[in-house]
């Protein structure tokens, strides 16, 4: 049985990468930060299949004994300080844990057994200031935010360990992905969450920022499977995963609200609080060489995602509210 340890498990992409290994037939092992509080509810119906150990980016020690103790074959990190917005206030923060976290991850696989595949998650934030459209695994990184900045940082940190020391280490630049299991800070689930609760009179109006910002939105689900298919090469190399469509978030309101048979205009109210110091206009990937060398696809488009979104948040409202 192979074994795999998933930083971040307890996050949208840990707990579909968790589920989906399990499914693999695999031993999962999950780290999670020792805190006062920690949030299970993304992986609390299979918890009881995975092992879960404390350890922390932060902390180079805490990730060798945890290595040492466990021994799986592949490492995905996905732990982050993974929200754009508050990289802005937390920037020191942010590169502690997504760009020097990457190092001290790498180097204690380096330590303890450099046959481990390591997966690291990147981000098409690196990106930015887009200098071609679509982006590829060679368009040159331009980030605006201190998130960006960061995962620059984590994508060549990892290039470099499997450069200087012959590791497996693969990058996935993924480009946003999305689901039920995406937190309500991040502006698609926000979205979503706002909707179901106007559709149920909870709320009468949703803020946001910027509606002409353009992103290539996937199914999550999907995305975690180019994870592990990276993981399952010959050889390792770095893969955009993206659909290649972007979509604004007008668009986002207007089928969301459309599906509970109302017009976002009615709703959506414009907040200078959620436009960012320096934007991010147009992200879209292109997912040739991910298509070609991995035979990864995605499987669900950007409508299907945005109405299964809001009919969820719709269903956990109901049941949070006990309402018919």
């Amino acid at each position: 049985m192979p074994k795999a340890l998933i930083t971040g498990i307890t996050g949208q992409d840990g707990s579909h990468l968790a589920e989906f290994l399990l499914e693999q037939g695999y031993e999962v092992v999950g780290m999670v930060r020792r805190t006062s509080t920690i949030r299970f509810d993304r992986i609390r119906h299979f918890q009881d299949r995975v092992t879960l150990v404390s350890g922390d980016l932060l902390d180079e020690v805490s990730l060798i004994h945890l290595l040492r103790e466990h021994r799986p074959q592949e490492v995905y990190n996905l732990a982050a300080q993974s929200f754009v917005q508050a990289s802005w206030s937390q920037p020191v923060f942010t590169g502690e844990v997504t760009a020097l976290g990457v190092t001290r991850i790498l180097d204690a696989i380096r330590i303890v057994d450099p046959e481990i595949r390591f997966y690291q998650a990147s981000s098409s934030e690196m990106f930015g200031k887009v200098r071609e459209v679509p982006q590829t695994e060679l368009t040159p990184f331009h980030p605006r935010s201190p998130y960006g900045v960061a995962k620059v940082y984590g994508h060549w940190i990892t290039i470099n360990y499997r450069e200087s020391y012959g590791m497996y280490a693969c990058s996935g630049i993924l480009f946003n992905h999305e689901g039920a299991r995406r937190g309500v800070e991040f502006v698609t689930r926000k979205i979503s969450d706002a909707v179901a609760r106007i559709h149920l009179g909870l709320q009468q109006e949703l803020a946001l920022g910027n509606l002409d910002a353009k992103r290539d939105w996937g199914w999550a689900p999907d995305y975690v499977r180019a994870m592990w298919l990276m993981l399952q090469q010959d050889e390792p190399d770095d893969y955009v995963i993206a659909t290649g469509e972007a979509h604004s978030v007008r668009e986002f309101c207007q089928i969301a609200f459309d599906q509970v048979g109302r017009d976002y205009r009615e709703h959506v109210v414009i907040d200078e609080r959620f436009l960012r110091p320096a934007e991010v206009d147009l992200l879209i990937g292109d997912p040739t060489k991910a298509r070609e060398q991995l035979g990864w696809q995605p499987t669900i488009g950007f409508e299907d995602m945005v109405r299964r979104m809001v009919d969820n948040d719709i269903r956990l409202l109901k049941e949070e509210h006990d309402l018919p």
